[in-house]
């Protein structure tokens, strides 16, 4: 080896390993934030992924390690794009979750590429496995589509500006990179990178772990806070419906927020199925960030559903604790306060009241 390629080498190496801390970083800060979360889970789950990935897309591994040890790492990397669609979920939802089907897509993604890397890529392979070759190797950039579908989602209610911005940086740099890997790996000879395509792979990689590292505090502090408070509620709603600490009052802010809540009040706005942001914002005659910000500021809530349903949460406690309304189904009472079906608001009511909706009714009539 000529000293030009041991400092290439060496260079490599030393990229690889930084970046390899820099993941340390990332998973250590979401675990520490809220260990057991769905987002400290897959963002730990992804770092370890990626890690592999780095090892094993180095030149030196992909020539010098057969590939039947290769074709673990290759699957691993390969599944990499469900724990970032995983990771988009919790990252932009507070109501995410890991289930079954994520462990279920990510295991499938692991046993197709094992299956496409060891008999699909063969040679002498028939038209049709050649073609089901080719549509396998994209499978990183569906769930690559799939994270920014769900990025996208909601992304007008979400009353947190720092993750507002977070959505389309941190995915569609994930987005553009699986593109462009896919295009550096369909462009090398046997699905390898050339010298120069692993140098831009690795420049590539380097910008995706640096926009999930970037503003490190809002996604421990914003994201992800500590100790997140129950989300505010109109005046006279149950005292468990109440907020903790609301952050520090901003006087224009405040008087928006009290105009929001009258102006809710008054016309119960909170029974339209359709009612945004963007409408709200327009009755009150204020720009959309502004209104969101009181939102969020003054009256604690992360997301506009959320505050609708602070409101149809309050209608329905009132109801359910009324001894007239006895007679009247939990079903009848939520779809009155303007829940569209159960399912949501007995997950609504029971995460505001630590009760299920019969539960609370049960205790509150009991009480009168």
């Amino acid at each position: 080896m000529s000293d030009a390629d041991l400092l290439a080498a060496l260079l490599d190496a030393a990229w690889r390993g930084g970046l390899i801390a820099l993941l340390a970083v990332l998973a250590g800060r979401l675990w520490r934030a809220r260990r057991g979360s769905a987002l400290a889970t897959t963002g730990g789950w992804l770092a370890a992924g990626l890690v592999v990935q780095l090892v094993s897309s180095a030149p030196s591994f992909e020539v010098r390690v057969s590939l039947l040890w290769q074709l673990p790492c290759i699957a691993v990397a390969t599944a990499n794009s469900v724990l970032f669609w995983a990771f988009a979920q919790a990252l932009f939802d507070d109501d995410a979750r890991l289930g079954p089907r994520h462990l279920l897509a990510w295991a499938a993604v692991v046993l197709l590429a094992a299956l496409n890397c060891s008999w699909l890529a063969r040679p002498g392979a028939s038209t049709a496995e050649q073609l089901a070759h080719v549509v396998l190797r994209l499978m990183p950039l569906g769930f690559a589509l799939a994270a920014l579908k769900a990025t996208l989602a909601h992304w007008r209610g979400d009353l947190v500006e720092p993750r507002r911005r977070l959505r389309l940086l941190v995915v569609a740099g994930g987005v553009l990179y699986t593109a462009a890997q896919l295009a550096l790996r369909f462009a090398g000879e046997g699905g390898r990178f050339s010298a120069t395509a692993a140098a831009v792979d690795l420049a590539g990689l380097a910008l995706l772990i640096g926009l999930m590292l970037r503003g490190g505090a809002d996604l421990v502090a914003v994201v992800l806070p500590a100790d997140p408070a129950p989300a505010a509620a109109p005046e006279q709603v149950p005292a468990a419906l109440a907020a903790a600490a609301i952050p520090e009052v901003d006087a224009a802010d405040q008087h928006l927020a009290d105009r929001l809540q009258q102006l809710m009040r008054d016309e119960a706005l909170h029974l339209d199925e359709g009612l945004t942001i963007a409408a709200l914002a327009a009755r009150l005659a204020v720009p959309e960030y502004r209104l969101r910000r009181a939102i969020h500021g003054q009256l604690g809530h992360r997301h506009f559903t959320a505050f609708v349903n602070s409101w149809r949460l309050q209608a329905a406690s009132q109801a359910l604790a009324d001894p007239a309304c006895r007679e009247q189904s939990v079903l009848h009472i939520a779809m009155a306060a303007g829940f569209q079906s159960i399912g949501p608001f007995n997950r609504a009511f029971k995460a505001a009241m630590g009760l299920t909706p019969s539960e609370f009714r049960r205790q509150r009539l009991a009480e009168t």
